[in-house]
């Protein structure tokens, strides 16, 4: 099959960026601190679009409810938490108080901090906490890709129909092509599985290092 997609330069990216919804000077701020700060893990900071379409996309399925898999310094949730209606709720899982501590200062700088339910501690015991019954509107996964399939495990039976789930970097730079360490075959797995799963309804978007939404039927 032919292909209509072109590759993005920096200075098409940079456009691209510009012309959707440009960042404000929060996110600025935030992704300018990340890469200062933590230079080695800014990658894991997602992309300036990406965002933009985080709060796009809360914003069109009218969300409530929501869940984030892997927080970092917080630029996905502020997204995701810009997106909610007056007494939406997301619940964010990481690991590190050190990058979350960073994520909060910008939550209460944009006022969103009320909205966030921020647990520290391994994200798969917070999941099977959550209450069992279909009442997430959306979800977002983008942590240790090792743990994707448990995240979905835990998440797709708590979605409700017509709910998505968000997936970051299902594409690995191009690797899951060819495999090159444990993260890139965990997620060509992963992708593989979300494929089969019979539950959603899959599409896998070229957005930065890739995305897949999964509508849960």
């Amino acid at each position: 099959m032919t292909t209509k997609s072109i590759p993005l330069t920096e200075e098409l990216h940079a456009y691209l960026v510009a012309h959707g919804s440009p960042p404000d000077e929060i996110i600025r701020d935030l992704a300018e601190e990340t890469r200062s700060v933590l230079p080695e893990h800014a990658s894991m900071q997602v992309a300036p679009e990406q965002a933009a379409f985080l709060t796009f996309l809360t914003r069109l399925l009218d969300v409530r409810q929501a869940v984030e898999v892997g927080t970092f310094t917080g630029l996905s949730s502020l997204a995701i938490a810009r997106g909610l209606p007056e007494g939406g709720r997301l619940t964010c899982f990481d690991i590190s108080e050190e990058f979350t501590g960073i994520a909060r200062r910008y939550w209460a700088r944009a006022g969103v901090q009320d909205l966030i339910d921020l647990q520290i501690g391994p994200a798969a015991d917070g999941l099977r906490a959550l209450p069992h019954e279909r009442h997430l509107d959306f979800a977002f996964i983008d942590a240790d890709k090792t743990g994707y399939p448990i995240y979905w495990a835990e998440l797709v039976p708590r979605m409700r129909p017509g709910g998505v789930i968000a997936v970051d970097n299902v594409l690995r730079g191009g690797r899951v092509i060819a495999p090159q360490d444990e993260g890139d075959r965990a997620i060509a797995a992963f992708n593989d599985e979300v494929l089969a799963d019979v539950r959603v309804d899959p599409v896998m978007l070229p957005i930065a290092d890739g995305l897949t939404l999964a509508r849960v039927r």
